[in-house]
């Protein structure tokens, strides 16, 4: 085509009044999650995935899809950053060993698929899958999503979790070692980290995540081979620290993004965390969820106050904080999310301001993510991840299991 056609055509277009059909939606409440305040009777247009303008009194063309939310309270996608999709170990009895002998890793995709789909329908566009999904089995539903043969959030994705030699498991006997190399990598130099976190990338991980404290100790040497690593690729590194206080200082010393669970951190740690930009995905089991899992009502209630009193404090001294949950248990006639959620009630223990919670759940997880850029915010050029509430989360957190509107990167998923 010469370039004399080709501005004739344009001269006609314009002449004819042609234009891209875009999506306007009408909000009657509005989260404004970089300033942590609700706005009122705002407008965003979407065209092509994206969020095109964002403002009051935006000029619309007769064309346009309109969504009308006046009623509603809309918010970005929200993001947990702890998950399992594919894993689901019986109520009250957690025994991981019998799910690496009786399901195979494609009976946990399809089970992830399931899951995923609760997530991305309860608002959740984006989610961290963490781990422990069998032989690399998110990453097939990762493709899949992305071919478009079904609907999930945008996934972050761990792989197989480092850790020291045995990964997370105990008492395996001898003749069967190396049995929880369906879900783990040993690595126990500096090298062996290196050769891990390579191996991730190769099978689709976009973050690490190692493990130390359970079945062996990571110094900071070792946690700043897998951080040194990874950023060649672009990527962040996580570390599960659980009960032990060393291991988690030479999680934050060595330079990882972020420390997963993190149940007894002191104040001097949390600090240094502050200090140094960690974030703490606090996974705040509710009574319920400890209970859940096996304990009994007199361990649920000092768990469940020991992460209480936890976040509370983490959020006093200022530790950067992002949502996440890690449940692999439901709770009884409640699906994957609706346990998930359970951890509001430690939130709200804790007198955590639920436009805070909500902060963690967008643009705060979004930093985390690596992902400020494209999610967590209703701003111009952002991922159009929309979602809305029929209820004020910002008069009472719970308000986020009352969704009834989800758009995906411009795409209606649910709308009641």
């Amino acid at each position: 085509m010469t370039t004399k056609i080709k501005i004739t055509l344009l001269l006609v277009i314009s002449t004819l009044g042609f234009h891209a059909q875009n999506t306007v939606i009408k909000a009657g409440h509005f989260f404004d999650s970089r300033n942590g305040k609700m706005l009122d009777n705002q407008m965003i247009i979407v065209q092509k995935g994206k969020i095109k303008e964002v403002g009051t009194n935006l000029k619309i063309n007769e064309k346009d899809t309109i969504i009308d939310l006046s009623n509603s309270w809309v918010l970005p996608g929200l993001m947990d950053c702890h998950v399992h999709i594919t894993a689901n170990l019986p109520y009250r009895n957690v025994e991981t060993k019998l799910m690496y002998v009786e399901e195979s890793t494609s009976l946990r995709a399809i089970r992830g698929v399931v899951v995923a789909k609760q997530f991305l329908d309860n608002g959740f566009t984006t989610i961290k899958e963490i781990g422990n999904d069998a032989n690399y089995a998110t990453a097939d539903i990762i493709k899949s999503i992305k071919k478009g043969w079904i609907q999930g959030p945008t996934i972050i994705y761990a792989g197989k979790i480092i850790a020291p030699y045995g990964g997370q498991t105990r008492g395996i006997n001898t003749e069967h070692e190396h049995f929880w190399d369906f879900e783990y990598l040993d690595a126990d130099t500096p090298d062996e980290i290196k050769k891990a976190v390579r191996k991730n990338i190769y099978n689709g991980a976009t973050v690490i995540k190692m493990v130390t404290g359970d079945n062996g100790i990571y110094n900071t040497e070792d946690i700043k081979a897998a951080v040194d690593e990874a950023k060649k690729y672009g990527l962040k590194v996580t570390v599960h620290t659980n009960n032990d206080t060393k291991s988690a200082t030479n999680v934050i010393l060595g330079g990882a993004a972020a420390i997963e669970h993190g149940f007894e951190l002191d104040d001097t740690q949390l600090k240094l965390m502050k200090d140094k930009g960690t974030f703490l995905v606090g996974t705040d089991f509710s009574y319920d969820n400890w209970y859940a899992y096996g304990m009994d009502s007199e361990m649920a209630t000092t768990y469940s106050g020991m992460v209480t009193d936890r976040l509370k404090r983490a959020y006093k001294i200022g530790t950067k904080m992002a949502f996440g949950t890690d449940i692999i248990v439901d709770i009884q006639g409640l699906n994957r999310v609706q346990s998930n959620l359970k951890v509001l009630n430690t939130w709200k223990a804790a007198a955590i301001p639920s436009s805070y919670i909500l902060q963690t759940m967008t643009i705060n997880a979004a930093e985390l993510l690596g992902i400020e850029k494209e999610r967590g915010v209703l701003e111009q050029s952002y991922y159009a991840d929309i979602i809305a509430l029929k209820n004020n989360p910002i008069d009472d957190i719970e308000a986020i299991k009352t969704v009834q509107f989800v758009m995906k990167e411009g795409k209606v998923i649910r709308r009641d």
